[in-house]
């Protein structure tokens, strides 16, 4: 074999090798990243021009949230929120969109306690994502329930508030001290409109 021929043969085997660990380590990244991001992932490829640019994004999320300041409530803090909320859901029995709007007041109160800036509802959005990726949707869709209260049907506003408690939960960090029902708060409330009705 010619010295010219090894030249080639030893450039197309170095191609080749440079093509598949490119390959291999697009999969491995779009898998790493699918694996954090959940549904919030998809969601992103969906909506994006291309796969490319939406991996992009979700990776300059992850360095955005390495650059936060965050921190843990002090047990203190998280009795004193997991009590708040407590409050919140009692007062759905009653008043269900004063509790929702309630609800979406106090997660970002923890939000805020916890280090995450409060630059806007997408942003904030996209910084939970990092961490909390199975709740965010969640808090969409809260957060657009949220929005339209005063139009927004019962189940609609249990719905919301069950979201909220979803990300609350991830936010306090115990999710055993966060009851999913106070005395029954939200089927009583359910309750007592099918009585009247």
């Amino acid at each position: 074999m010619s010295t010219t021929a090894i030249v080639i043969l030893v450039l197309v085997l170095l191609a080749v090798l440079f093509a598949a660990g490119w390959f291999l380590g697009g999969w491995m990244r779009s898998r790493r990243l699918r694996n954090r991001f959940g549904s919030e992932y998809d969601r992103r490829v969906e909506t994006a021009d291309n796969r490319r640019v939406a991996e992009r994004e979700l990776a300059e999320r992850e360095k955005r949230h390495r650059q936060l300041t965050l921190r843990p409530l002090s047990d203190t803090a998280r009795a004193h929120y997991t009590e708040q909320w407590a409050q919140v859901q009692q007062r759905f029995v009653d008043w269900p969109r004063e509790a929702v709007v309630g609800a979406g007041d106090l997660v970002h109160t923890v939000m805020r306690e916890r280090g995450y800036p409060m630059e806007g509802f997408e942003q904030q959005a996209a910084d939970l994502s990092v961490e909390h990726a199975d709740a965010v949707n969640g808090y969409r869709y809260a957060h657009g329930i949220r929005g339209r209260y005063e139009q927004a049907t019962t189940e609609e506003l249990r719905n919301a508030l069950v979201h909220y408690r979803e990300l609350f939960r991830d936010l306090v960090g115990h999710t055993d001290d966060v009851p999913a029902q106070r005395n029954g708060a939200v089927n009583h409330h359910r309750s007592r409109e099918a009585h009247h009705a």
